[in-house]
């Protein structure tokens, strides 16, 4: 995808000993990028949401993975590294997903070729990143279509999404927004209602600053809106990414989804979730099993922005000495979601509907 005329990767290669990636806590206000040179970097980068989305933490820790044995290819630093990884995220089945793939390549390899292998190993992953999140966005485009065909034609087609399932989540082209950034350049008229999502505002900050720079309609809303244009016929679906799908179905994503399904259920709203299949946790057998991450107070309690100068500021929002709970995800039922989209095609979201798409697993 392009920023300002110039096409970038959400992370990349800048020599045999490190790579850049775009710092996503600067946007939309500053645009920067952050050189990780270790494993630690990498660990950092992930815990402190520099980069975030499931598809693209699993690239910073297969990166994570290179980079640690480019400084020792031992048996010793691969498990260290691997492990440091691990811990910074646990909702994000990705980074799981990642990791073992990374660990399974280098095992049982001569140490004097792990640290190519890596490095090739986790170009490759990100290659298919890109290839896979194309083909969720073709196959989402279907859906796009149809919706639209039911639409008059000087009518639009209102999308509504949370949090921020575009490129900036991935490595390029995004899952839920894949089809959005499609179905525009083909030149169907939609209008995307982008939810805010606090505590962090990733639809505000980050959904709205890739829509824009792409040419896409949008408006901004606050998280408890949705409803009510579901209900007023202002929405003619719902497209959201995820961060891990159990076995049955059931959607982990940025905390706020859960309610928009509801919503949506409520109002006859369709209601997708796009995901690359390395998203989906074979292990669990419902979303009643999956790790909650609790995140920091201070996401709740304070909010970044700019100032009238120019500067940015970080100010407190909340009364002085109230405490907050900030869990990052909750789960949506299976039977809330309409369907799926994955880079195999569509499926309804059930072990069933999975297992038609991935009957080798």
């Amino acid at each position: 995808m392009k920023i300002s005329g110039k096409a970038y990767r959400t992370i990349w290669p800048i020599s045999e000993n490190a790579v850049e990636v775009i710092d996503q806590t600067k946007l939309p206000h500053e645009f920067r990028t952050r050189t990780l040179k270790s494993a630690s970097d990498c660990a950092n980068a992930i815990r402190a949401m520099v980069v975030r989305g499931a598809p693209l933490i699993g690239a910073a820790a297969a990166y994570g993975i290179a980079l640690a044995m480019r400084e020792d290819p031992s048996d010793e630093n691969l498990e260290r590294a691997h492990d440091l990884l691990l811990e910074t995220r646990p909702t994000a089945i990705n980074l799981h997903w990642a990791l073992k793939r990374m660990r399974d390549a280098l095992r049982n390899q001569p140490r004097e070729t792990r640290a190519a292998l890596a490095w090739t190993e986790a170009a490759k992953l990100c290659d298919e990143d890109v290839e896979t999140c194309r083909s969720i966005g073709e196959h989402g485009l279907k859906i796009f279509r149809e919706a639209a065909a039911k639409k008059k034609p000087d009518e639009t087609l209102n999308v509504l999404t949370h949090c921020n399932a575009g490129w900036l989540a991935c490595v390029d082209w995004g899952t839920a927004l894949a089809a959005v950034y499609m179905a525009h350049d083909e030149g169907i008229k939609l209008h995307v209602w982008v939810d805010e999502t606090r505590p962090r505002n990733q639809g505000a900050s980050l959904t709205a600053f890739e829509l824009g720079s792409h040419g896409v309609p949008h408006t901004i809303i606050a998280d408890n809106a949705g409803g009510l244009y579901m209900r007023q016929k202002k929405v003619d679906l719902c497209i959201v990414g995820t961060d891990r799908v159990t076995a049955n179905g059931d959607v982990a994503n940025k905390i706020g989804t859960y309610p928009k399904a509801l919503a949506a259920a409520d109002n006859r709203v369709p209601f997708y979730v796009a995901l690359p299949s390395s998203t989906i946790d074979w292990t669990l057998k419902s979303g009643d099993a999956i790790p909650i991450e609790e995140r920091s107070a201070d996401e709740l309690l304070k909010m970044t922005g700019r100032t009238p100068s120019g500067a940015l500021a970080t100010v407190e929002i909340a009364a002085p000495g109230s405490p907050a709970a900030n869990p990052g995800f909750d789960v949506t039922p299976a039977r809330l979601v309409t369907g799926f989209i994955t880079e195999r095609g569509l499926c309804e979201a059930s072990k069933k509907g999975l297992r038609s798409l991935f009957p080798e697993v």
